[in-house]
């Protein structure tokens, strides 16, 4: 029996990128469905998510595993192929669960107020995120990757979210290497790799689709 490995995703997530990297890494060949509208979810996402109902989620032989850094998990514990992502090491293990939690739950946070406000609190955004980066850049310090020598799992997690950089910058009027220069000499490295070339979208892209969603919610206000 053939085994069914489905992703669901939306082009621009971060979340999905991280999903994604995961399996090009490993070399597994799945499906990739994409959610045309994520204010009107599909039936499917609706059904192998009911409790988020957020992408992406990974569906392997008719089973979901929900939440991107639960998925880039699975897929290194499920799939052997190419050494593993996810530290053996528990204090290094705990260390990349932290500093990928801290980004999803207090960067990232800063970072969508940058777009999504204006004025003072805009510019509060574009210092908070600032900082946090330079938090993260000084866990990379000299490092090639945030692992060491290998690619793994904290660059899997943070990687995606370079793709929304150049929307940030857009919005807050700054640039991201003329403050943390160290990271984006690693996000340069993390781009020679296939799985993260090939999986990142156009930066102007997400920059476009960011403002159209802004001008969007702005007139349903």
């Amino acid at each position: 029996m053939a085994e069914e490995v489905i992703l669901l995703d939306f082009w621009c997530s971060m979340y999905g990128m991280r999903a994604r990297i995961a399996l090009a890494e490993k070399g597994v060949k799945y499906e990739h469905k994409e959610e045309e509208d994520l204010k009107n979810k599909s039936p499917l996402l609706l059904e192998m998510n009911p409790i988020h109902k957020k992408i992406p989620v990974l569906i392997h032989n008719g089973k979901s595993v929900c939440e991107s850094l639960v998925i880039v998990q699975y897929i290194d514990e499920v799939w052997k192929g190419n050494g593993p992502l996810i530290p053996s090491d528990p204090y290094e293990k705990a260390q990349a669960w932290f500093w990928s939690d801290y980004m999803d739950n207090t960067v990232h946070g800063y970072a969508e107020k940058i777009w999504t406000t204006k004025g003072e609190e805009q510019e509060q955004a574009v210092k908070d995120f600032l900082g946090g980066l330079k938090l993260i850049e000084g866990i990379l310090g000299d490092k090639p990757y945030f692992g060491g020598e290998n690619f793994g799992f904290l660059d899997v997690s943070l990687i995606g979210f370079y793709s929304w950089f150049f929307a940030y910058e857009t919005f807050g009027k700054f640039s991201v290497e003329a403050e943390c220069p160290k990271l984006i000499s690693w996000v340069k490295r993390c781009l020679e790799r296939d799985s993260v070339s090939k999986t990142l979208p156009d930066s102007e892209k997400v920059c476009e689709f960011a403002v159209e969603w802004n001008e969007r919610d702005t007139d349903q206000k």
